[in-house]
């Protein structure tokens, strides 16, 4: 502690406090509750621990801020304003309105100094965790100064997630001593008191995971506050864990009550909690003199610390992703699964982007993630690029985005199916627009005898829907390395998905498959065609078989690869046509998934050979076999839909498989 605690820093808590009180008031929404009760531990980090400049949001060596109870934003945005970020207080009355920088809930890239998307409770634990893993390996590759620290305040709500638990114990395990978690204790959520379902030691818990654990028995007592946050700091070979009690909406009637959780109270509740602050309740969004000068000191020491770390680290290593060297696969090569394909890409780009980091959710081996020779991240071995995730699906992605959000470029990976249990984190991935590489094996039925149980039918319709998010699903080991090429040039996330089944390598002096960058190309076949065949990933070799029945049958057709159906529709129209001309409505998809969406690429006259019911457990070959994916099916849908089309009505659009 650099100086006592004075009466400008009990000002400037309840500063904090009726900032967000008027907010919520002015909106008519918000969450005052936890800003009310957090205040102290907030404005004891931000003044004398945090390191940051608010003149330069993006300063590498800064400390990280995650508020993973994300509900309570006006906190948030109330210590922007006041320590100079470039946040008015015009878009602190502007709060949860169209266009303003203060949105409901914490969103990255949108609002200056925020880290991070929160809100779906317990994302910012793991985004914590992992912009600590970050600051790790960054200061073992560069040198310590090139390190930071994390700092995350978290709720009741926060802990009762269970991707809070899965990415904790992995931070126990890593020993992240540069992590420090502050629990605003306040026993209260939306349903009640935590005694209605909450009930076991918080502390013990995080003791049993491997932190070092702390409590601060009371929330408004700044000594005892920036005591705990020093000996968390001060902590080594194991990240802290500070319980400290709260009073939720401090200062209001509801005070202690989950009815001081969310909701504005109305203008004489809000005069009345604004009087017992010490604040005049005729005046709204009110920062004395006093306060705004001993927050703005942030500016001058922000600058002079980021100046200092600039002279012991030296100019970092340009960050952007060079033009990459990939030797393509020889058409002589024996069939090989894309997750294959994947694992040897991967080894021909690591050296080529040093700031490529990967990881499983315990699948390396299935997974192919890891390149021969990397090491792993381990307590004392915090340069390796190789993370041991343990089954940990949702935790491994919620500190994915977390690798992101600090400069890293993360890929993990996990069977196609197991998307159900990371679903909130990609999307949130998406969302913030990070671009984490998401590595999704075992694509289909085809992946054979372990049934139904992993064998997804849903998850490619469900990440297609979900905006922002690139899906590419290679054909063979060719369009594999494109895939790896769109994935790496994006600033967005994409989701390469990959076979477990070995897939014949097309022969890229015959076919163009450098094209699959696009999207979506011609593979093979005829300029004017009867009829198109469009499939992606294994269906495409069921395509092409159809081809070749269908010319014996005397029918011309064209088989288009459709990998990505996000790339293909950035394509400019005048592409599309030629892969796709509209004046052919003969068209048959096929794809061993569910059939939703593939419509707008058959249209009313074509047909859909697709998936609309669960697996079964048998050889692989045999499963695919079984539900129609066979050259002979889709070449008579072909003929079917050729027949349908030259009748006067049109006929009926085929039925998928169900």
């Amino acid at each position: 502690m650099s100086r006592p605690y004075d009466d400008i820093d009990q000002l400037a808590v309840n500063t904090l406090r009726t900032l967000a009180l008027d907010a919520v008031e002015q909106a008519k929404s918000g969450h005052p509750g936890l800003p009310m009760g957090a205040a102290p531990m907030a404005h004891a980090l931000w003044t004398r621990y945090l390191r940051h400049n608010p003149a330069d949001p993006a300063w590498p060596g800064r400390d990280r801020f995650v508020l993973s109870a994300g509900h309570g934003c006006m906190l948030l945005y109330a210590l922007l304003h006041l320590t100079g970020y470039d946040l008015s207080l015009d878009e602190l009355k502007r709060f949860r309105q169209w266009g303003s920088l203060t949105p409901g809930h914490p969103e990255h890239g949108h609002t200056p100094g925020v880290e991070v998307t929160t809100g779906p409770l317990g994302q910012g634990t793991g985004n914590a965790i992992g912009m600590a893993i970050a600051g790790k390996h960054l200061a073992a590759r560069f040198g310590e100064p090139a390190g930071f620290r994390v700092f995350a305040l978290v709720s009741d709500g926060d802990l009762m997630e269970g991707v809070s638990g899965e990415a904790s114990s992995l931070a126990g395990h890593l020993a992240l001593d540069n992590l420090v978690f502050l629990y605003d204790d306040n026993h209260v959520t939306i349903d009640g008191d935590t005694q209605l379902a909450f009930t076991e030691d918080r502390a013990a818990r995080y003791a049993a995971y491997g932190w070092h654990t702390l409590t601060v028995e009371d929330g408004n007592d700044l000594d005892a506050i920036d005591a705990a946050i020093a000996e968390g700091i001060a902590h080594e070979g194991q990240p802290t864990f500070i319980s400290v009690k709260t009073i939720i909406g401090y200062g209001s009637v509801d005070a202690g009550t989950s009815r001081a959780h969310s909701d504005a109270r109305g203008a004489e509740q809000q005069a009345q909690t604004k009087g017992a602050l010490g604040f005049d309740p005729e005046k709204f969004f009110f920062i004395p003199d006093a306060v705004l000068e001993r927050y703005r000191e942030a500016l001058d020491v922000g600058a002079a610390q980021e100046a200092e770390w600039k002279a012991a680290v030296g100019p970092l290593p340009d960050a952007a992703i060079p033009e990459l060297v990939i030797e393509p696969f020889d058409g002589d090569e024996k069939p090989m699964a894309t997750r294959a394909a994947s694992g040897k890409v991967i080894a021909q780009v690591a050296p080529q982007v040093p700031q490529l980091v990967g990881g499983s959710a315990d699948l390396t081996p299935s997974n192919n993630t890891r390149p021969e020779g990397w090491e792993d991240f381990q307590p004392g071995a915090y340069a390796g690029r190789y993370l041991r995730f343990g089954v940990r699906e949702h935790g491994m992605s919620a500190v994915a985005n977390g690798l992101a959000a600090s400069g890293l470029r993360p890929y993990v990976g996990t069977f196609f199916n197991f998307l159900d249990y990371a679903k909130p984190s990609v999307r949130l991935s998406a969302l913030s627009r990070l671009p984490v590489i998401w590595l999704y094996t075992h694509d289909s039925v085809g992946l054979g005898e372990d049934g139904p149980t992993h064998q997804p039918i849903e998850q490619l319709a469900t990440l297609r829907a979900t905006p922002d998010v690139c899906v590419f699903r290679p054909a063979d080991a060719n369009e594999t390395i494109a895939g790896w090429r769109v994935a790496l040039a994006r600033d967005l996330p994409t989701a390469l998905i990959l076979s477990r089944q070995a897939l014949p390598v097309l022969d890229p002096e015959r076919y163009p498959v450098a094209d699959a960058v696009r999207g979506g190309y011609v593979l093979e076949g005829d300029p004017d065609p009867d009829v198109i065949l469009i499939a992606t990933g294994s269906e495409v070799q069921v395509a092409l078989g159809a081809r070749g029945l269908l010319g014996g049958r005397g029918v011309s057709s064209r088989v288009v690869s459709l990998p990505s159906w996000e790339l293909f529709e950035e394509q400019p129209e005048s592409y599309r046509t030629e892969v796709l001309p509209p004046e052919i409505e003969a068209r048959v998809s096929v794809e061993a998934a569910a059939s939703l969406g593939w419509e707008r690429y058959v249209g009313l006259r074509g047909a859909v050979v697709g998936l609309d019911r669960f697996g079964a457990s048998a050889p692989g070959a045999t499963v695919l076999e079984h539900l129609g994916f066979t050259a002979e099916r889709v070449a008579d849908e072909a003929e079917r839909v050729l027949q349908a089309a030259s009748l006067p009505s049109g006929g009926q659009r085929g039925e998928s498989e169900s």
